[in-house]
């Protein structure tokens, strides 16, 4: 799929960022109430191999028993550092800090892609794209700081919200390295041998924790909250992401993570996770400004 897809394709695709931005919000208080259970390494590992191991037997059956070759096995290894950093930096960050911070932290990625998307992709961005990234900036200020100019102005920010930036600043990679490496091959297979990669190096990284862990011990909402994290928040949302970083550019496609903490607001008074605060309303104002400036940005990315 290219810049050439029918509008109507095009629209399936913004619902379907739509869909994939709330399955990502749904991570963070997913998150939070199991990153306890388990090291984070070691819980990250049990995702995303679980999440290979549910998708193998569909990108197989349909593309067929054989490996890439070794220069696009090169190309998927390098897309699943990002996302395990991220997603490691994810779970410990949610020891120390709120999911809401996480949720509104995570809406600097656009301005980050943005920032990654010139040198990487050598696309520029416009005025409206600019602006939008900005205000989305200050909106998730806004929310992480509660509108308290005071603790904006002091840096009250925790050692978990720092930890989630890192983070961040390494998922901001993820959709310009898409659009750069990208051959043209079925999306399903990118998307597996992504989440299998990432597998292994989650697997490394957890080698000295595995026989620290009382496995019977752990609660059986651990278990149930990765297989949804696997499921949904993995499989699902990588497929989206990437599907939709072909068709609608990286920038515009980050720029729907200008909606996580709008999303994540909503399933914490679903989840009865804490009352809704108004002084959040300029900060998510913002945000869904910021989002619509973004996305009415010229369709067509702008080359340097």
């Amino acid at each position: 799929m290219n810049n050439q897809s029918p509008q109507y394709s095009r629209a399936l695709i913004h619902l379907l960022m739509l869909l994939m931005v709330a399955l990502i919000a749904s991570s963070f208080p997913v998150g939070a109430l199991i990153t306890s259970g388990l090291p984070p390494e070691v819980m990250m590992l049990i995702r995303f191999a679980l999440a290979a191991l549910l998708f193998a037997p569909y990108v197989f059956i349909k593309n067929g028993w054989h490996l890439p070759a070794a220069r696009r096995l090169m190309g998927y290894a390098i897309l699943s550092i990002p996302l395990v950093v991220f997603f490691w930096c994810m779970f410990e960050a949610l020891r120390y800090t709120s999911a809401l911070n996480t949720g509104a932290i995570y809406t600097t990625v656009p301005a980050i892609t943005a920032f990654y998307v010139f040198f990487i992709n050598r696309e520029s961005t416009g005025k409206r794209r600019a602006s939008g990234l900005l205000l989305g900036t200050l909106g998730a200020l806004w929310i992480v700081f509660r509108g308290d100019l005071n603790s904006l102005f002091q840096l009250d920010i925790n050692r978990g919200d720092l930890l989630f930036m890192l983070g961040c600043l390494f998922m901001g990679t993820y959709n310009p390295l898409i659009k750069k490496l990208y051959a043209g091959e079925p999306m399903e297979l990118m998307t597996f041998w992504v989440i299998s990669f990432g597998a292994l190096w989650l697997l490394l990284l957890s080698i000295p924790s595995l026989n620290q862990v009382e496995w019977a011990n752990v609660d059986t909402g651990v278990y149930l909250g990765i297989l949804y994290l696997a499921v949904f928040t993995t499989l699902v949302s990588f497929f989206l992401l990437q599907l939709g970083t072909i068709v609608l550019g990286a920038t515009q496609v980050a720029a729907y993570s200008f909606l996580t903490p709008v999303f994540v607001v909503i399933l914490n008074l679903f989840l009865g996770s804490g009352g809704f605060q108004w002084q959040l309303l300029p900060g998510i104002a913002l945000v869904l400004i910021a989002m619509l400036l973004v996305q009415r940005e010229s369709r067509y990315p702008q080359r340097a």
